[in-house]
């Protein structure tokens, strides 16, 4: 089933005068006004259209692309013009009866793809849902999102999970999606040496696949001490600070740089360093999105290597793939969750998160 864009009602900022508090039923939500400015509030609750399901939302966990909005107010043309709720990772339980229709109990635990595809355009029809270009975005302005009591989603975005998951192992399917996805791109073999750019979440559960797809060597580069600890802690081979450190060990080898590079970092040098680090006639996989939205290239370097470059948008129909990488135990996905918080809190989160406070990593949000 396909649901149009138009079925997500936007949030405005009408949502939290008193007016609509006494005329709607309200929930707490996070509200964001633009670049560092989120509070905790009360908005009005979603409306549940035809087609759609109501989620009491469980756990949110904040992602690298929130921070941007939280940083820029923004990303690319995604603005945050008026208040609206962010969030995008995340699960929760079927509500009130919504999914009767569905044949989904109220109580159902479930996560969410946040990204909905329209269906009927070229891109669609060929397949690529997680390339069309009137897809509209849980958490992404003017969508509102899920740090919030309630959501109300496409029932063709809700993937209910195996009984013993958590609500946390639930919302986090979402970036494992989108690091399985980076790898998909890759097409690594079993003995590749494997370089990742970023020990963020990202980089952190590309490096956790990496281990069970054959990789041979893994070799994190991340400037933050606690992170590389991390990486270790989770099997990276070898950790650097730098790429100059990286390219140092390599420079007396056959191939002197990785056959793979996934670049998951937000700097706008992060494409052009992973250029760097790879081989001859390697593959580079761009996750991650820049600070400012740009980044630029050495043309030189890219042709005279020979390289072939891949950037990762979303990821295809993972979720089942997820589900059973989680449930066999093969991928822990709470291994890289440092901080739970009330939703109360989320400006701490946000801020702990931005200013790289108390070790944190993976901040979950519970309403």
């Amino acid at each position: 089933m396909t649901i149009p864009a138009e079925s997500f009602p936007p949030t405005t900022d009408s949502q939290s005068t008193d007016e609509q508090a006494t005329a709607l039923p309200t929930m707490a939500a996070a509200i964001m006004r633009g670049a560092h400015h989120i509070e905790y509030g009360r908005i009005a609750r979603p409306v549940v259209l035809p087609g759609h399901v109501l989620i009491r939302v469980q756990a949110n966990s904040v992602c690298g692309s929130d921070l941007h909005y939280w940083h820029e107010g923004r990303i690319g043309s995604a603005v945050v013009a008026t208040a609206f709720t962010p969030g995008h990772e995340f699960a929760g339980v079927v509500a009130e009866g919504s999914g009767d229709p569905f044949g989904l109990p109220d109580g159902t635990l479930v996560a969410v793809d946040p990204a909905q595809p329209c269906g009927h355009c070229y891109w669609c029809h060929q397949g690529n849902h997680h390339l069309c270009p009137n897809m509209t975005f849980v958490g992404a302005p003017p969508v509102p999102g899920a740090m919030a009591e309630f959501i109300a989603v496409p029932f063709s975005s809700v993937h209910p999970v195996p009984a013993d998951f958590t609500a946390t192992q639930a919302a986090l399917l979402e970036p494992l999606g989108v690091a399985m996805h980076a790898l998909d791109l890759a097409k690594m073999r079993p003995g590749t040496h494997l370089a990742i750019l970023g020990a963020g979440t990202i980089g952190l559960y590309v490096l956790m696949l990496a281990q069970i797809s054959g990789a041979l060597s893994t070799a994190v580069i991340e400037p933050l001490a606690y992170r590389r600890q991390k990486a270790l802690e989770l099997g990276a081979t070898q950790v650097f600070e730098d790429v100059a450190s990286y390219q140092a060990s390599v420079r007396d080898t056959p191939a002197r740089g990785a056959d793979v590079v996934i670049e998951a970092t937000t700097s706008p040098l992060g494409p052009r360093h992973a250029t760097e680090a790879v081989r001859i006639g390697g593959k580079v996989v761009l996750v991650g999105i820049p600070d400012g939205d740009e980044f630029s290239l050495t043309g030189s370097l890219v042709r005279r290597k020979g390289l072939t470059i891949k950037l990762s948008r979303r990821m295809g129909d993972i979720y089942p793939r997820a589900i059973e990488f989680v449930q066999s135990g093969r991928i822990d996905v709470n291994a890289i969750v440092t901080h739970t918080l009330p939703l109360s809190q989320v400006r701490q989160a946000f801020e702990m998160l931005a200013d790289y406070q108390d070790d944190a990593i993976k901040v979950v949000l519970e309403p």
